[in-house]
């Protein structure tokens, strides 16, 4: 599989390209902002489908400009209001900006599994951070987003935040992570 790692925005989201090595299409997972660079960074692939991992501003800041009419975009269904209100996304609070992306056209729940790509992907439901923060488990990598930072995990003191359900989420990922590569958020 192949992974091309952009950061992007001003708080420097870690957006995903991935394919199979020789894939003329490519699925991106949370694309915070910077479309231009995002599409530059897919190389000639054709964006088949969004990932998110949740739906807060600086995950969700491209997906508008980066849509096609058949590209999918997949988010946890606890989530799914978050990509049009921007009092739930914290774009009004923490930027004082309206950030929206459009209506998801796929919603996703704990042990789902899909095949976008070429790829196997697996849905990890990990709230905490959202209520609907979600890993990606794709080809024996794990995307997890918000969920898990290389030396940290995400917030808790946002609209739908949880102290109790993070610890749950990470107390979860722990024995994957000891032999899984992670790839997070920021």
């Amino acid at each position: 599989m192949r992974i091309d790692e952009i950061t992007v925005g001003m708080v420097q989201t870690c957006c995903y390209i991935l394919s199979r090595d020789d894939g003329t299409e490519c699925i991106v997972i949370d694309p915070g902002a910077e479309a231009a660079r995002i599409r530059k960074a897919a190389d000639g692939r054709k964006i088949v489908a969004i990932l998110l991992t949740h739906g807060h501003f600086d995950h969700i800041g491209a997906v508008r400009d980066l849509m096609e009419k058949d590209t999918k975009l997949v988010i946890h269904e606890m989530d799914a209001r978050m990509l049009g209100d921007p009092e739930l996304n914290a774009g009004k609070g923490l930027l004082g900006r309206s950030i929206t992306a459009p209506e998801a056209t796929d919603t996703v729940r704990e042990g789902d599994e899909l095949e976008l790509a070429g790829l196997k992907i697996k849905v990890l439901h990990t709230p905490g951070h959202t209520p609907g923060s979600v890993c990606y488990e794709i080809e024996g990598e794990l995307f997890t987003g918000d969920t898990l930072f290389e030396y940290g995990w995400g917030r808790t003191d946002l609209p739908g935040g949880s102290d109790e359900q993070m610890r749950a989420s990470l107390n979860r990922l722990k024995p994957i992570v000891r032999t899984t590569p992670i790839h997070p958020g920021h």
